[in-house]
């Protein structure tokens, strides 16, 4: 039997990008699911082997219905400790439904580019980091309790994080493609003007430079 990954997507076009390309070398099914677009969610995780929510435009915060589902639905995985990989938006969700609070930076700061990462010593421990990460967000979420924090950078100090035995957080975009930066820097051109944010240009010649580090 083929083995089944739940994948959850927040906009029409959304895909699971390099993520997608691992999984399906691995022998992984994937399982796309659009909650925002009326797709229901499994009331157990028996047939899947895990699940990865991606990012989006929305906030955790958002009032939506389908926002708040998704976020209740986390239970889910969690209590069956099911492997959860949460990816920004994914990971605010993680941390919301935790009790922690999802919110901007005080100062208004984003991370919209390449950025330094550094792991802690539990995320050192874990695994090899890459030094630079590709981010677009304006949110961030505090350390829920019980969470381990794998990584922090300078504006934010929670980019990864592991609860319990199986769930983890990102917030930055390690299934990046090529043609996603492209897509994402016309369509979402209006985020390179946010304070902190890098220049189009540099989105590029971070790829260029620190992309092998990511997928290592």
């Amino acid at each position: 039997m083929k083995k089944n990954v739940l994948v959850i997507l927040h906009q029409e076009h959304s895909t699971p990008g390099r993520v997608a390309h691992r999984l399906i070398e691995r022998g992984f099914r994937l399982d796309a699911r659009r909650p925002r677009f009326g797709d229901p969610l499994p009331a157990t995780m028996e047939e899947h082997d895990g699940v990865i929510v991606f990012g989006g435009p929305q906030s955790a915060n958002d009032s939506d219905d389908y926002v708040k589902r998704e976020i209740d639905w986390t239970d889910v995985p969690l209590r069956e400790e099911k492997p959860f990989l949460g990816i920004c938006l994914g990971a605010q969700m993680l941390a919301k439904k935790l009790g922690a609070r999802v919110d901007f930076h005080p100062e208004k700061l984003v991370e919209v580019g390449y950025y330094p990462l550094r792991p802690t010593p539990e995320g050192a421990a874990l695994m090899e980091w890459p030094d630079y990460i590709y981010q677009w967000h304006r949110e961030g979420f505090d350390l829920p309790g019980g969470a381990v924090r794998l990584a922090e950078s300078d504006a934010f100090a929670n980019q990864a994080i592991q609860v319990g035995p199986a769930a983890f957080g990102v917030q930055f975009h390690p299934e990046l493609t090529t043609k996603m930066v492209y897509r994402w820097t016309t369509l979402g051109h209006e985020r390179l003007a946010l304070p902190n944010a890098r220049p189009r240009a540099e989105h590029f010649e971070g790829r260029a430079l620190h992309d092998g580090k990511t997928q290592q």
